[in-house]
Formats: C-alpha cells, sequence, structure tokens
C-alpha cells in the first residue's frame, strides 16, 4: 500500500523512498531508465520477467516522462494491461489494485 506520495517522495508500507521505484508483489526496487525521462521497452524487462497482469507508470508529479505509443502496445501484446498516468493519480490506481498481480512503475519528480 502507498501512504503517501508528494513531489520526489513516496511512503510505501511504513518505508521512504526518494529514488524512483517498481513496486513488485514482494518487494520494492529502485528504477533507473536508459533514458531519464523517455521509457523504452528496454526499461520494462524485470517488470515483464514478473509477469504481471496489471503495469501501472506513474509519468511524474507534472507527467514529464514520456512513455511512447510504442512500448504501450508490445506490453499490452503480451496480455497485460498497462495503465500510464500522471504519478498522483497512478498511486490512486495502485492502492485500489490486486497487489499480487500488479507492479507499479514511478517516476517521483518532474
Amino acid at each position: 500500500m502507498i501512504d503517501n506520495y508528494e513531489f520526489g517522495k513516496i511512503t510505501i508500507d511504513g518505508t521512504n523512498y526518494e529514488n524512483d521505484v517498481r513496486i513488485f508483489p514482494d518487494e520494492v526496487k529502485d528504477w533507473w531508465r536508459k533514458e531519464g525521462h523517455n521509457l523504452c521497452m528496454e526499461d520494462m524487462e524485470e517488470v515483464l520477467e514478473a509477469e504481471p497482469g496489471l503495469i501501472i507508470i506513474g509519468k511524474g508529479h507534472d507527467g514529464v516522462m514520456q512513455v511512447p505509443d510504442d512500448v504501450v502496445k508490445e506490453i499490452e501484446s503480451k496480455g497485460i494491461k498497462i495503465i500510464v498516468k500522471n504519478t498522483t493519480d497512478a498511486v490512486e490506481e495502485y492502492n485500489k489494485s490486486d497487489k499480487e498481480t500488479t507492479v507499479a512503475c514511478l517516476h517521483l519528480t518532474c
């Protein structure tokens, strides 16, 4: 459960993070992208290995991170639902989701 999110900071199950994160069903990991503010499939390899039913992408507080249509289409072609929103809205989606089948990838700034 995400307890709180504000620009540059997130609290997940009582633990504070100040780096972009990926929330897997059993752990939270830092999230570094190859091209910073442009998501590419290479950035999603470990997420896809987890075989989630849903991936929630948080594009940042102001939505600066770009999520190209071809990345969305490739993820959907694998039978995975994907939701892409500004991080504030992505946090709300995650908190409503089934945590056992969802992975959230959240950019915390911009």
